[in-house]
């Protein structure tokens, strides 16, 4: 239940675009990205999400210099069936910030 309450953001890096200044890297608030030790096809290493621990504040966008390259998701929870008599939550990720 902690997990799932830390997590409430999704990541996502464009590698095309990283130039792996790890700007991004120290400005994570939850420190949940890292720089991959794989190059992409310019020979820079990326950033990457860990996969877990995202809370959607959208400061890595901020701080990140290249457009595009980092694209925040934050986890939206609603009510499905509202109104039907149906309580389930039901998760969806809404753009938070992109480049």
């Amino acid at each position: 239940m902690d997990a799932e309450k830390r997590d409430r953001g999704l990541l996502r890096v464009d590698v095309n675009e990283c130039k792996g200044c790890g700007l991004c890297v120290e400005a994570c608030p939850p420190k949940v990205i890292v720089l991959s030790e794989k190059l992409n096809h310019y020979g820079y290493r990326t950033a990457t999400y860990t996969g877990a621990g995202c809370t959607g504040c959208g400061i890595c966008f901020m701080a990140c210099p290249e457009p595009g390259a980092i694209t925040v998701l934050r986890a939206v929870n609603r009510m499905a069936g509202a109104g039907r008599g149906v309580s389930a939550v039901v998760k969806e990720a809404t753009a938070c910030a992109s480049n």
